[in-house]
């Protein structure tokens, strides 16, 4: 075996350094660009709501549908039980109900919900669409709540209601054609799981409008075309920069605000 002079190993070892160096260069570089990708991709992959799976919104009928329409009757006994636990936080009042079996709805069940969804400032009672139950049990389904309670932020509002909390609290979020006044949304929160939570919950049903409020704390789902908005960031933002101003401004003038 021949040795390499130093002239000569100091040649090989610079030209390995240079084939080395520029093609472990674009090697790292490819690498990152490829491990980033993956990340982006398994970001979007695991987004909250995605994840989420289980019981999906298939509306019911009500029993003169069944029977106008000819079909056999499913005895309510023979099917899966809806149940939703309630608790209006205007009212006070709780409710316990099953208001579906199978696929049928139970009359008697649905003219409770309503008026337990009634406006609390006029009494009006308003029929709901019974699509907006169903989508609140299978948020509750998914979330593996069912035996947990839905406190209740708001129901139905008349658009007398509606009108009168778009002029004292424009900062509320409320909609001029608002879904509430068609009997079609719910604003809501559960004890124990947070609002972002709900959110992902409600958003993977696609099932109709999600609107997130992570300063007022609650969801607004409705059986409305498909969208959702988030309400409040911006307030919060404003909130905390007022905050920051505010103890700047006792920090830089210490002996004064201290008097």
């Amino acid at each position: 075996m021949r040795i390499l002079t130093g002239r000569g190993f100091a040649i090989v070892v610079a030209a390995a350094a240079v084939v080395f160096g520029v093609s472990g260069s674009s090697w790292a570089r490819t690498v990152k660009t490829r491990v980033h990708a993956g990340l982006r991709n398994s970001m979007h992959l695991k987004s909250p709501a995605a994840m989420l799976s289980g019981e999906a919104v298939v509306p019911g009928v009500m029993p003169e549908e069944i029977a106008a329409d000819g079909s056999a009757s499913v005895s309510p006994e023979e099917g899966k039980p809806y149940q939703l636990k309630m608790f209006n936080l205007h009212t006070g009042e709780s409710l316990d109900i099953v208001y579906r079996i199978g696929s049928t709805y139970l009359p008697d069940a649905l003219e409770k919900l309503n008026y337990f969804l009634r406006d609390h400032n006029t009494q009006d009672v308003s029929n709901y669409d019974p699509k907006e139950f169903d989508v609140l049990h299978a948020m509750m389904a998914r979330l593996g709540k069912l035996d947990s309670v839905i406190d209740i932020v708001c129901g139905y509002r008349t658009p007398e209601t509606n009108a009168t909390l778009r002029q004292h609290s424009p900062q509320t979020g409320v909609a001029e054609h608002s879904q509430h006044m068609e009997g079609h949304a719910i604003d809501l929160r559960v004890p124990g799981v947070t609002t972002a939570k709900l959110r992902d919950a409600a958003l993977s049903l696609k099932a109709g409008g999600v609107g997130y409020y992570p300063v007022s704390q609650f969801v607004h789902v409705d059986v409305g075309p498909v969208r959702e908005w988030v309400f409040g960031t911006k307030q919060r933002r404003t909130i905390i920069a007022q905050m920051h101003r505010r103890v700047h401004s006792s920090h830089s003038s210490g002996a004064v605000a201290g008097q």
